[in-house]
């Protein structure tokens, strides 16, 4: 019988310890992905521009670019500010704007990413897509998966705590992605790739189920790799369907009505996630998601991020609205804007909010 396979894109490199940032030139020497060391290096204003100083000492072939924002037009400034040079690959060196106008900009020239992430706030660190401001609001554009990955810990711990919050709202998300995308399955026949789902359902289950804290680099290790997982999921299904379901429609409505009033994107998904599964009829995993997300310190309801409960109902009618043809629960129950809100008080009782 023949031996069928496939090959998944993934990262050459996944480095993820304290110190890991000292190794940088090495790690990509020794991969072969710069020999030369010939790099171009985008950073931000912020976390970037502090650590260039470290490391230009051992990067002495690498070409600096500040990155404004994290829109289209600074992608593609990047883009065209790399052309004149003969450089081995991109390295993004900063969060999560920075990373995407980075792979955007990889791909529209033609090189190899590599991602050098300071914080944890999304998934987005090793995922095929960059999200980028435009002037209809905000976009997501299909690259190549970064082909390493470099995440130094103790660098980690001296960015704001919130932005692993952050992460750690992202990565709980994918089980209840993954749930509306079996959903979906079940109600309209819509192909679930079992692989990817796997992976990105066992990323958010090892976040919500470690014991650990937001400052310990076990906790910090398996969060990361959890985000990674996510990356690839995506990858391997050539969609966002297995990290992103009724939880991210709600908080892109949040988005979208309230423009300028957004909490951060793991705060909001992660309160999605519980909701959506609350809807779903799991109460008992919508309270252990509630839970694990108070316990790091995380929001569980709407009032605790600037939000209204009539706000957050008007957000999930509105939800759907977001990406038009994605079947989750919210599609399912289409419920009437008077049953939205009774659920939703039902389940702000349910979680003590």
């Amino acid at each position: 019988m023949p031996v069928l396979t496939r090959l998944i894109p993934s990262p050459l490199v996944v480095d993820v310890r304290p110190g890991a940032l000292d190794d940088l030139a090495s790690v990509l020497a020794d991969q072969r992905i710069s020999d030369s060391g010939k790099l171009a290096v985008a950073i931000s204003d912020g976390s970037g521009a502090r650590l260039r100083r470290r490391l230009e000492p051992s990067l002495p072939g690498a070409d600096w670019f500040e990155v404004g924002g994290g829109t289209i037009d600074d992608a593609v400034r990047l883009a065209d500010g790399m052309k004149s040079g003969r450089y081995d690959a991109v390295v993004g060196l900063g969060g999560g704007k920075v990373i995407d106008c980075a792979k955007f900009a990889a791909a529209r020239v033609g090189l190899p990413m590599v991602a050098v992430a300071t914080n944890l706030s999304h998934d987005g660190i090793c995922s095929p897509v960059s999200i980028l401001d435009n002037d209809a609001g905000r976009g997501s554009y299909g690259v190549p998966t970064p082909i390493a990955l470099v995440v130094d810990l103790a660098v980690i711990r001296e960015a704001p705590i919130r932005y692993v919050r952050s992460g750690v709202g992202d990565a709980v998300s994918n089980i209840s992605a993954v749930a509306d995308w079996e959903l979906s399955h079940r109600v309209n026949g819509e192909k679930v790739d079992g692989l990817a789902a796997a992976l990105a359902r066992q990323a958010g289950e090892a976040v919500l189920r470690h014991p650990g804290g937001c400052g310990d680099d076990g906790f910090l290790t398996v969060l990361t790799e959890g985000l990674v997982l996510s990356g690839i999921a995506m990858t391997i299904a050539g969609h966002t369907r297995p990290s992103s379901g009724a939880c991210h429609e709600i908080s892109h409505a949040l988005d979208l009505l309230y423009p300028g009033r957004a909490a951060s994107h793991g705060e909001q998904v992660g309160i999605g996630a519980a909701f959506a599964t609350y809807l779903r009829g799991d109460r008992e995993g919508s309270l252990l998601m509630a839970d694990t997300l108070r316990r790091h310190g995380l929001p569980v309801v709407a009032r605790e991020i600037g939000f209204g409960d009539d706000e957050f109902a008007r957000a999930v009618e509105f939800a759907p609205q977001t990406r038009p043809g994605r079947y989750t629960i919210l599609e399912h129950l289409d419920l009437p804007p008077a049953r939205v809100k009774e659920a939703y008080a039902e389940y702000v009782a349910a979680v003590g909010g």
